[in-house]
């Protein structure tokens, strides 16, 4: 079946900014948007005016780019145009043409998905003339999720225009909606910090030989080169193929659960009718699955508070065995079973591990610096795994149980508390969607047994998990103007502080440090614990505290503030007002 040609299947269309696509195809705008359009516009015109200055590099945020896409919030000016846009996509194509070195006989091909944003076919359309105007060929996916468009650069139908040489997902999970950014895959994986900085400087130079003339050809190039795919549904019949298996190939595993899903308004939404209905779950009461930019029910983000009460009640509500939640670009996720408890951050960790170390048993489980002690205690004595406890960001975490297998050290699962976990058996991608599945196999495999039935096999995994009575995360800003910080830089200045908070904590019989910690100043004490560290990209040092009762926190709270009170240039109001409570 040939399917060059086929529109991306969405239940309804993604509201537009404007002008008609590169591609020929013009969408009409929704009424509740009608008035950013004009801002919008002016701010995302096809043609640069003046060709002003751009610092590509401050689009950077770790191995993502990120930028303001949508003008009309205050203080927030658009800094990822269509023609920054362009020159970024151009600048990825001759990457990968760098990097595949083609022999000539056939062309490349990129392809291109993104989110739910209002910003998405725009920037959808200045990808793909950046990427056409390079000599790559441009396979649109339309409405997509992150770890649809890297699995587009493994799968082999050509029926599909498949395996891809690299892939663009449009997307900035689950900032607001003036935000947009790219996330970019081969078949090695999602690029690293080093490549995203080789290719903003590269598209820095190609931005700088932009003329209307030559935005113009890169039209009629794209005009030629882009073909439209209906990826999705290769990758959603994967997951149901996957379930499947793990049922002992019965065609409906899930017959008779009742299991709803919150998309947020974001990608998700296929979730509900593409995988779990052909698998025989009912659906009904599932919330948020049209697609809709401004995102007016919630933030879709497993983190947010606001995010799991919705998807909590709906599961109450309608008496299901099981919730299931995205973020926007589906590449985190969480979970509720029929009680109402949530499977997200430390729970999630503890559930997915459960899962893994019974079918490798031993394995290490990597996870981001933030996770309790009573997790390590969980993974190690309960469950006769190992915790490795690394740095804050996703890919930090899967880079570094890629590393361990590498040195000899059997890592199955790296995942952090955010919800971005990823298995060695699926070419360590974060795909929230895929760790459901490892969820739904679980459901499926019990009740092929003739084991328990509903979510009470999930609940009683993570059985035996001490959790902390209190658990905070507080933001200590350092004002980058204060004169204590003598023209030097946040980062050297936040090291400063935790270099003076380890010594003063060093020489207290109260505290202990952690004897293995790769980030920050981890310390144990009252009962519970506290990690103060610089965060990756911003001005700022987090502190996470967890503790048996508030006043214990409190406590540990003090025993942050009394070190850091010397340094002037940090702002620690949000910690005092907590000691304080």
């Amino acid at each position: 079946m040939s399917v060059f040609l086929v529109r991306s299947i969405r239940s309804r269309p993604l509201p537009s900014l404007g002008s008609a696509s590169a591609s020929g195809n013009s969408r009409s705008s929704s009424v509740e948007l009608s008035s950013l359009l004009p801002m919008a516009a002016t701010q995302c015109g096809n043609v640069v005016s003046s060709f002003e200055k751009v610092d590509f590099l401050k689009l950077q945020n770790g191995s993502d780019i990120r930028g303001v896409a949508v003008a009309g919030v205050e203080g927030e000016p658009v800094t990822l145009t269509e023609p920054v846009s362009e020159a970024i996509a151009a600048a990825f194509a001759a990457w990968v043409l760098e990097k595949k070195k083609p022999d000539g006989s056939k062309r490349l091909r990129i392809s291109i998905g993104h989110d739910s944003r209002i910003s998405a076919q725009k920037l959808q359309d200045a990808v793909s003339r950046g990427i056409a105007d390079a000599g790559v060929d441009v396979i649109q996916y339309g409405l997509a999720s992150t770890p649809a468009m890297f699995n587009s650069t493994l799968t082999v139908d050509e029926n599909f225009l498949c395996p891809v040489d690299g892939s663009v997902m449009i997307t900035a999970s689950h900032l607001p909606y003036n935000r947009n950014g790219f996330k970019f895959f081969t078949n090695d994986g999602g690029l690293g910090k080093a490549d995203i900085k080789n290719i903003l400087d590269r598209a820095s130079k190609i931005y700088e030989s932009f003329s209307d003339a030559s935005l113009k050809a890169s039209e009629q190039a794209a005009d030629a080169a882009v073909k439209k795919v209906d990826y999705m549904a290769v990758y959603t019949s994967d997951l149901v193929a996957a379930v499947r298996k793990a049922a002992g190939n019965i065609e409906k595993p899930l017959e008779g659960f009742h299991i709803v899903v919150d998309a947020g308004n974001g990608a998700g939404g296929f979730f509900a009718g593409k995988v779990l209905d052909p698998l025989g779950a009912v659906t009904t009461g599932s919330q948020f699955l049209e697609p809709d930019g401004m995102f007016p029910n919630h933030i879709p983000n497993p983190e947010d508070k606001t995010a799991m009460k919705a998807i909590t009640q709906a599961v109450l509500e309608n008496k299901a065995d099981l919730g299931i939640i995205f973020d926007t670009d589906v590449d985190r996720s969480a979970a509720v079973d029929s009680s109402g408890r949530e499977f997200n951050r430390n729970r999630l960790i503890a559930l997915l591990s459960a899962i893994v170390l019974e079918e490798h048993p031993g394995t290490t489980i990597v996870t981001d610096s933030v996770t309790s002690d009573g997790l390590t205690t969980f993974i190690e004595k309960k469950l006769g795994g190992k915790h490795h406890r690394f740095k804050r960001g996703y890919k930090n975490v899967i880079d570094e149980a890629i590393r361990l297998n590498t040195v000899g050290e059997e890592s199955h699962l790296a995942i952090e508390t955010s919800g971005h976990g990823a298995l060695k058996e699926n070419h360590w991608l974060d795909d929230g969607a895929y760790l459901m599945v490892k969820v739904l196999n679980k459901l499926a495999s019990a009740r092929a047994s003739n084991s328990k039935v509903g979510s009470q096999v999930l609940t009683d995994l993570v059985e035996g998990l001490e959790e902390a009575a209190v658990s905070v995360e507080v933001r200590l800003k350092i004002d980058q103007n204060h004169s204590d910080l003598k023209g030097g830089s946040f980062r050297d200045y936040g090291e400063a502080v935790l270099k003076h908070l380890e010594n003063k904590i060093s020489s207290d019989p109260m505290f202990k440090k952690a004897p293995k910690n790769y980030e920050g100043v981890r310390v144990s004490g009252y009962g519970g614990w506290f990690l103060l560290r610089l965060s990756l990209h911003d001005p700022v040092l987090p502190l996470n505290i967890e503790a048996p009762s508030n006043e214990d926190a409190v406590k540990l709270g003090l025993a942050v503030l009394s070190a850091v009170k010397e340094f002037p240039a940090l702002d620690t109001s949000a910690l005092d007002k907590f000691v304080q409570q």
